[in-house]
Formats: C-alpha cells, structure tokens, sequence
C-alpha cells in the first residue's frame, strides 16, 4: 500500500458473501500521527474485519481538493463510506472500541 498515492488495501481474503466495508483514510505526508493511524486501522481492521474490508489512502498534501467531497476539517480522519450509514472518526485511531462505535460497526461483527 502507498500511503501517499491513493492506493487501496483489499483485504486479502475478500469474502463476497458477507458485507465488505469501505473506508478512506485522510492523511497529510507521512507524519508521526498519519502512520499511527494507518497502523492502528491495519490493525483493527486485521483483527475485527477479516476479509471483510477495503482501505483507500488519500494524502491531502499530493490531493487537497478530495477533502471537500467528505467534508474534512481535520486530519488523520476515517470515513466510512459503505455500507451504509457514513460515519467518520477523527483521530489517531488509537481507541479501536471508540473508532468502532464511532464507525457504527461494533455490533456488526
């Protein structure tokens, strides 16, 4: 995954039977707090959604205009995008049971 240039991580056993989640990761360069949140999403997503999700990186420094479109006012931010209902947490991502109720997923595992 390149965290700089929009890339996005499938999860490697991507089910089609189950419901897959879709989040973007708002980032700006690769500072200390961008990677801790991409590291503790990896995480998160490794242990609660496996093969159940897809993560877009989009680094506001190389695409300032894609902040517009969700709205984003702060950085490091995670948008839920599908399924539905759009949720986002603004943050480190570092309190995985706070960034999953914030996400509304919690009670989806």
């Amino acid at each position: 995954m390149n965290p700089g240039g929009g890339a996005i991580k499938a999860s490697p056993e991507a089910s089609t039977t189950r419901e897959t989640f879709l989040f973007r990761l708002y980032i700006a360069g690769r500072t200390q707090r961008s990677m801790a949140a991409l590291d503790n999403l990896n995480r998160l997503c490794e242990e609660r959604l496996q093969g159940r999700y897809s993560v877009e990186i989009i680094d506001l420094l190389e695409d300032p205009k894609r902040a517009r479109a969700d709205q984003i006012m702060a950085i490091p931010t995670l948008v839920r995008s599908a399924p539905a209902p759009f949720a986002k947490v603004i943050g480190d991502l570092s309190n995985g049971e706070r960034v999953l109720t914030g996400l509304k997923i919690g009670k989806a595992l």
